[in-house]
């Protein structure tokens, strides 16, 4: 019997490695994008032992005239922005895209704010778009590019300046509120961002039809490991507490990857002036683009 159980326990031992070493690639996976060239083709297998590459993505051409913008990061990473002004402008709204994504996947967005008086600001978040880096943290250090867009908004003369994010970029809107006492914007309009880091993993695993426990409480662990944080602190629902402007809170009832608990969770913490939005029609995707009556209708009553 003893001689069974350091079987069994050498196995289990086994495992664990395995499932840690597993679990540490697709944190990197989930937290790397490759340029273009600069990784092979992944079959199926691979992608669930190892993780799902990611490539940096192209920004589509603007449909606009624009002033392009090089912020600097602490660690001397260059951002790209687009700067759009509108004549007799009532105020700046900030956007800020999603993992993955890219400044001209705002676009839409972009030109409804134009449309409703306001200039605007996109900018392609550290390892995204046209800027530099490789490594993204899900709206960690990303609360940093947030803070450089305000800033450079703010140096501009801006009094009126509004943030605007979907999914991590979100989170990282929440974030930065959080850390920097010095971003007070006139009105925030979050869609879908995540409750914490570790329900961001969740809703990824689920999408590779994987059990999302223990999984995404160890990729929370190995991707704040590897990046240098405690990934665990990373909680827009906490987050939320901080905002001391109006907020609207805005999801899709189809969204597999963000919960309605954590949008729920978030919205109570939210102690301003606010309004929590459902779309019917959407998923994790965008709601201007999605429901573009209903987004218009909503966006333009809480600018009012």
């Amino acid at each position: 019997m003893k001689k069974i159980g350091k079987i069994l326990l050498r196995c289990l031992l086994v495992l664990f490695v395995l499932l840690n070493i597993i679990t540490a690639f697709h944190a990197y996976k989930f937290t790397h994008f490759y340029n273009a060239d600069e990784a092979a083709t992944q079959n199926k297998t691979a992608a669930i032992f190892f993780g799902i590459n990611a490539y940096k993505q192209k920004n589509a051409v603007p449909d606009t005239s624009y002033e392009k913008v090089i912020l600097t990061t602490a660690d001397s990473l260059k951002l790209e922005g687009w700067y759009t002004a509108v004549a007799n402008a009532k105020g700046t709204v900030c956007l800020f895209h999603g993992h993955g994504g890219t400044k001209s996947g705002t676009n839409r967005e972009a030109a409804v704010f134009r449309q409703l008086g306001f200039n605007t600001f996109q900018l392609d978040f550290r390892a995204h778009g046209n800027s530099e880096g490789n490594t993204c943290t899900i709206g960690y250090n990303e609360s940093e590019d947030v803070k450089l867009a305000y800033d450079f908004i703010q140096s501009k003369g801006e009094k009126n300046i509004l943030l605007w994010g979907i999914s991590m970029g979100a989170a990282a809107i929440t974030k930065a509120v959080n850390d920097y006492a010095t971003i007070k914007p006139a009105r925030i309009i979050l869609e879908m961002p995540y409750g914490s880091i570790t329900e961001a993993a969740e809703g990824r695993i689920k999408m590779m039809g994987l059990p999302a426990e223990p999984l995404a409480r160890l990729i929370t662990f190995w991707g704040g490991v590897e990046h240098g944080f405690w990934a665990f602190n990373m909680k827009p629902v906490q987050f939320a507490k901080k905002i001391e402007c109006p907020v609207l809170l805005q999801w899709g009832k189809n969204d597999l990857r963000v919960s309605r608990n954590e949008i729920d969770n978030i919205y109570a913490n939210i102690h301003t002036a606010k309004k929590l939005v459902v779309y019917d029609n959407a998923a994790h995707e965008s709601l201007c683009k999605k429901e573009a009556e209903k987004w218009l209708q909503e966006v333009a009553d809480f600018l009012k």
